[in-house]
């Protein structure tokens, strides 16, 4: 499979790419930058948008705003003033945790988790669910870095990633009530593989796993564990990945240059672009969007 880079800006810590089908564009994030990237598949224009805050992961919502994660709570994103405004804070006690991944489940309800980021702390952060009515929901507790989550086309699965286990587990899933129980382990990944981080899932129920500091985009069988196929990258820290595309058949891939010294920077001149792989055989499925409608007397976000 042929890989290219999208013509757009190298990212510091790039992360969340999801397709906006409606707006025929992919979106993704630079968090340690706090800036939002679009790119249209058409034109090839690209759209850079300074959100601050940590920015971690976009989020496409049933109404022209956009969701956001930010270090300390969930944002809605005014596309045309570009004015970002709190919908919810969390962990605000917390100064050393930011979220970071972040994806909308099959009830239009948001999952994000958070991660300490200064010194690193494990067991130090949570999985959160932003419901329709904006309250915020407690679902994991003693996360270390939370990541990657997909879940299956029957809805009653919920996969889901904490890195440094270097694990995938899978949860019963309640589409209804959004609880999640009965966890398993389904993929382990050995260090020299590298570590889990963004995930994607295709319509075969096959999931996609980014490998930071492992070079690679993994396919793993999630009723065997084992990898089926695996995309080799030039860069080291690839972070997450999305179908996209008029048939949902390319995968869109972000990558990082946080964590790389001087000398891997020389050696990885690509590190931080967006990848795409074309016509990769399978197929994704579409982003689920946020349920709620926006309001207006929320807190601006400074």
């Amino acid at each position: 499979m042929k890989i290219s880079e999208l013509n757009a800006p190298i990212c510091e810590l790039g992360e969340g790419p999801i397709w906006d089908a409606e707006r025929n564009c992919l979106w993704w994030v630079d968090i340690n930058v706090g800036d939002l990237h679009q790119f249209h598949l058409a034109t090839e224009n690209h759209k850079k948008i300074k959100v601050g805050n940590y920015c971690s992961a976009v989020i496409l919502c049933k109404s022209e705003n956009l969701i956001l994660t930010v270090k300390d709570g969930f944002a809605q994103l005014n596309l045309q003033t570009g004015v970002s405004t709190y919908l919810a804070k969390k962990e605000e006690e917390l100064p050393n945790n930011r979220f970071n991944d972040a994806k909308c489940d099959p009830a239009g309800r948001i999952w994000a988790g958070t991660m300490d980021f200064v010194g690193n702390r494990a067991e130090a952060g949570g999985l959160y669910t932003l419901e329709k009515n904006l309250h915020v929901q407690q679902k994991l507790a003693n996360i270390s870095c939370s990541n990657g989550m997909a879940w299956s086309a029957d809805e009653q699965s919920f996969y889901y990633i904490d890195s440094p286990t270097r694990k995938i587990a899978v949860y019963s899933y309640n589409k209804a009530t959004g609880e999640i129980n009965n966890k398993r382990t389904i993929v382990k990944i050995s260090h020299k593989e590298g570590m889990p981080d963004g995930m994607t899932i295709d319509t075969d129920g096959m999931l996609w796993v980014a490998l930071w500091g492992g070079s690679a985009l993994a396919c793993y069988n999630p009723t065997n564990g084992k990898c089926i196929r695996k995309i080799e990258l030039p860069v080291s820290n690839v972070t997450s990945c999305t179908f996209g595309g008029e048939n949902l058949e390319d995968l869109y891939i972000t990558t990082a240059r946080a964590g790389l010294s001087n000398r891997d920077l020389k050696n990885q001149p690509l590190a931080g672009r967006v990848f795409v792989c074309k016509n990769t055989g399978s197929k994704g499925l579409p982003a689920h969007r946020f349920a709620y409608h926006p309001i207006f007397n929320s807190t601006k976000m400074e």
